[in-house]
């Protein structure tokens, strides 16, 4: 096709879709919300895709089996660090409740702080977004039809679409094509802290009941261990399969970096420790 086919085809597009004034608002008055709510994409037989917070879900997913591996490994490293230096089980108690407590606000914290810069970054880029759609209009639908483009759809076809797509709902369009973020799942910060508080205990105090067992001081050792792999198995299988990656690996090399860490924890406390 030849440009000047090309650029007949452009304008019989822009006057089947004009593009708004600014001084209306440009596209963000032409959003049109709800219009297909409650809908959901549906890209073959058996694989049903429902986007509607499954931004959510993936955030509780992550916290939770990150922070219940650390609380695994982060009071067990920290009771066998310490039972390699003292072997009197008051020690190893409060050893686990520091770390216990240490740890589960730690996260929680740090999870908080993250998610918010991140959430600050999206609102703020959402922001800066809907100012450029009411003022200007021109640019954004060239710059949508150009990302359309780039993903190998014609320049007559990625502008129709482009035109669509910010009639329905503009920032939208703009957010998900050209930001990566979805408007309606923002991450949520308390969210993401409740879940690492939560899963940092849950997995924290495996190791820490193991100490109180009353038994000789090698079996106690021992039975921490034991359960510490046990748990690790657990979330290891847990993470593979949330991620999708193979089984095998993902469980044996998170259970070789919990046994290391309790190992070189021991080792530091027998170097350091008191002894005699």
């Amino acid at each position: 096709m030849d440009d000047h086919k090309e650029n007949a085809v452009d304008k019989d597009v822009t006057e089947s879709f004009p593009i708004p004034d600014k001084d209306y608002g440009g596209w963000i008055s032409q959003q049109q919300p709800n219009k297909m709510s409650g809908k959901t994409a549906l890209s073959h037989p058996g694989e049903l895709h429902d986007t509607r917070g499954a931004s959510s879900k993936l955030n509780w997913l992550r916290a939770g089996v990150l922070g219940a591996n650390d609380g695994i490994v982060s009071v067990a490293g920290t009771i066998i660090g310490v039972a390699g230096a003292d072997s009197n089980p008051r020690s190893l108690l409060v050893a686990g409740l520091a770390a216990l407590a240490a740890g589960s606000f730690s996260m929680a914290g740090g999870e908080y702080v993250s998610v918010s810069a991140q959430r600050d970054t999206e609102r703020a880029l959402l922001d800066k977004e809907r100012w450029e759609l009411e003022n200007l209009p021109d640019e954004e639908l060239d710059e949508l039809a150009h990302i359309y483009e780039a993903k190998g759809i014609s320049a007559n076809t990625s502008r129709r679409a482009a035109f669509e797509a910010m009639q329905y709902d503009a920032l939208r369009a703009h957010a998900t094509d050209e930001l990566g973020i979805n408007p309606d799942e923002l991450t949520s910060p308390w969210q993401a802290a409740y879940s690492s508080f939560l899963s940092f205990v849950s997995g924290g105090i495996i190791p820490m009941l193991f100490s109180l067992i009353p038994v000789s001081f090698p079996l106690r050792v021992f039975l921490i261990v034991l359960s510490v792999a046990i748990a690790l198995l657990i979330t290891g299988s847990i993470s593979a399969r949330i991620g999708g990656a193979a089984l095998g690996k993902a469980i044996l090399r998170n259970v070789l970096m919990g046994l290391s860490t309790m190992l070189f924890a021991w080792l530091i406390g027998m170097a350091f420790g008191i002894h005699g």
